[in-house]
């Protein structure tokens, strides 16, 4: 090996198409703009939605509908898919980490539990909310419920 036989690693360069620098490389005169018009000018910046004229759709469209932007998402997880995770990873508190742990919830979510299903286990749950049938349900084995 030595200094003449050196090249860069395979994929590592990527040949750049070198615009404006004469007839001679190829992408000299327009510089690959094309020929007169907006486009070929510089500083040209074509505005979101603009549809060359043309009324655009978010305008033609009518506006409809109230979003709630106080309202909170709840992951909702039923009572038999409690049951099924305690078995599994054989727990008796359920809680935001355990949910992550199993891949039923993730970090960010706010979880509500839910009267789907049944449990025939004593449960100490912890989540954001829960139904009124799921705290019966969980409070009847003697378990208990904790809003986080």
């Amino acid at each position: 090996m030595d200094l003449s036989t050196l090249k860069p690693a395979t994929g590592s360069t990527k040949k750049e198409k070198r615009i404006g620098r004469g007839q001679g490389s190829g992408h000299g005169g327009t510089s690959t703009r094309g020929h007169k018009g907006q486009k070929s000018r510089s500083g040209y910046s074509k505005k979101i939605g603009f549809e060359g004229g043309q009324m655009p759709l978010q305008r033609v469209v009518p506006k409809s509908g109230f979003k709630n932007f106080n309202r909170v998402e709840y992951k909702a997880i039923n009572l038999d898919v409690l049951q099924h995770v305690a078995s599994k990873m054989d727990i008796t508190v359920i809680d935001l980490t355990a949910l992550i742990n199993a891949g039923i919830a993730s970090k960010n979510d706010k979880i509500k539990i839910l009267g789907g299903g049944s449990i025939d286990k004593k449960l100490d749950v912890k989540a954001h909310a829960f139904s009124k049938s799921a705290k019966e349900a969980i409070e009847k084995l003697e378990g208990t419920t904790e809003i986080l």
